[in-house]
């Protein structure tokens, strides 16, 4: 099993700065690794919060340390995020926020927004996606239905933040 590359506490940090309060909104965590994030949304305030990842030990470790405190708004999702986001999707799931942290140099930055705007009612109107990255990829939006509305990088870690119609209240490239 290859490590989890955990989101460092710096991007965390940032990343929360970014989306602000998260109180009472639904928060997706694609590639959720370690659960951190996952975490620190439900810390927040965040609700659902739904982790995806693929390595059963890891979802055992995952579903134990949000369960801390936080028993009835989180979900853990073990499979693969193509079939998650079907799942979700059939189960009628919207969410404010979806925070993907994929596998480094995989083409996740070409594939994900494709896949993720193919599930067009996961994403609240309103919602955001956010995208974290390594700076030697690219997320790519062309033929999707997502807009990226601004970028941040912090060493050699990028986030890149997606929206749906309308740059929405997190801003936008001219600002």
């Amino acid at each position: 099993m290859k490590e989890a590359r955990p989101t460092t506490g710096k991007v965390l940090q940032a990343l929360f700065n970014i989306l602000g309060p998260v109180e009472e909104q639904g928060f997706l965590d694609l590639f959720s690794g370690t659960g951190r994030v996952a975490k620190e949304a439900l810390n927040r305030g965040a609700s659902p919060v739904v982790a995806v990842e693929i390595v059963k030990a890891r979802c055992r470790e995952i579903d134990k340390f949000l369960s801390v405190g936080n028993e009835h708004n989180k979900k853990v999702l073990c499979m693969n995020i193509r079939r998650a986001l079907r799942w979700l999707d059939k189960k009628g799931y919207s969410f404010h926020i979806v925070f993907a942290d994929p596998p480094y140099d995989n083409g996740w930055g070409k594939d994900l927004p494709l896949l993720l705007s193919s599930y067009g009612s996961l994403l609240a109107p309103d919602g955001i996606i956010i995208i974290e990255h390594s700076a030697d990829e690219s997320v790519v939006t062309e033929n999707t239905n997502l807009k990226k509305t601004d970028q941040r990088k912090y060493g050699n870690t990028v986030l890149d933040i997606l929206v749906k119609d309308h740059p929405g209240k997190y801003g936008s490239e001219s600002e």
